[in-house]
């Protein structure tokens, strides 16, 4: 063996395994790996993955490869669990599973957009395998260290998210902390690793001088945060986070989600994950986000 692809063979694949709902966005995704220098491939039969690592293996070109795995290969799609075994034993390997999940309304509409057929449903209604498709892909989504609901996600911003997540320039700590608000009227986020409930405190919506405001504004903020009940549940919240944030990252999750939701998600989930990510920062890479603040005020003006 000559000593280049000696090298090469000692250099760790990094690859990452792109699944997920049809309809999710995965094409975007495999275009934003493209984009990122990974080489990819789409559809790629799971029981050809061993041997085409090999093949990259012998080669100089790149170690970086992306490729997607989803029910278009259904006839081979039994075979992934034996196959992730084989990846994850195998130390020249550093792989993730990236899996893009939306609801189903949101897919429904995307369908329906496209005028395409669900590959589960050829005959039937689209609704009908989504539902299957869920069921056949749950045991994968709870293996893959990445999940991301792409519901409220135009392609630019999927790709954005991809490339916070998988650049090279966030490889020297690639564990990240999303915090969240939502609320649970308008659903649970889907790709939610990690939610908490704080539907039982004062709600500010029932003061008039705080209803138009959100968890943002200061008044809105020292009212939830100034209650007895909310610095005993937050002060038990940190205590509850600080074991397990470290655990994650050592198991190699990437990305964790810690979602905190009210009835609205624009007040007491707001101030909540304002303060959770601003305490966090002192340790860890965070991303705060803010779902539904201003959805009421949306839908008041769209009627």
């Amino acid at each position: 063996m000559i000593e280049g692809t000696r090298q090469m063979t000692d250099k760790a694949i990094k690859l990452v395994i792109v699944t997920g709902l049809s309809g999710a966005g995965k094409t975007v995704a495999i275009q934003s790996f493209e984009d990122l220098g990974y080489f990819t491939i789409d559809n790629m039969p799971p029981a050809l993955l061993p041997k085409f690592i090999d093949l990259i293996q012998q080669t100089n070109d790149n170690n970086k490869l992306a490729v997607v795995v989803d029910m278009r290969s259904r006839l081979f799609f039994n075979e992934v669990n034996a196959i992730l075994d084989q990846l994850e034993t195998n130390q020249a390997i550093q792989f993730n599973i990236l899996f893009l999940d939306a609801t189903d309304n949101e897919l429904v509409s995307r369908y329906k957009e496209t005028r395409r057929s669900h590959p589960l449903a050829v005959d039937g209604r689209v609704l009908d395998g989504i539902t299957k498709e869920r069921e056949l892909l749950a045991p994968l989504k709870n293996m893959s260290q990445n999940v991301v609901d792409t519901s409220n996600l135009t392609p630019r911003q999927l790709r954005k998210t991809i490339s916070q997540q998988f650049s090279e320039d966030h490889n020297s700590d690639r564990f990240r902390i999303e915090v969240m608000s939502f609320g649970f009227k308008y659903g649970l986020p889907l790709d939610a690793d990690l939610v908490f409930d704080v539907r039982f405190l004062p709600n500010p919506y029932y003061l008039p001088e705080l209803r138009q405001q959100t968890g943002l504004d200061q008044a809105v903020y020292q009212y939830v945060m100034g209650q007895p009940e909310s610095e005993n549940f937050y002060q038990h919240l940190i205590e509850l986070l600080k074991p397990i944030l470290p655990a994650y990252r050592k198991e190699g999750k990437s990305i964790l989600t810690i979602a905190i939701g009210c009835t609205g998600g624009q007040h007491r989930s707001v101030a909540f994950t304002h303060r959770l990510a601003e305490d966090l920062k002192t340790n860890w890479t965070i991303n705060e986000s803010h779902r539904d603040k201003n959805r009421r005020k949306e839908t008041v003006n769209r009627s």
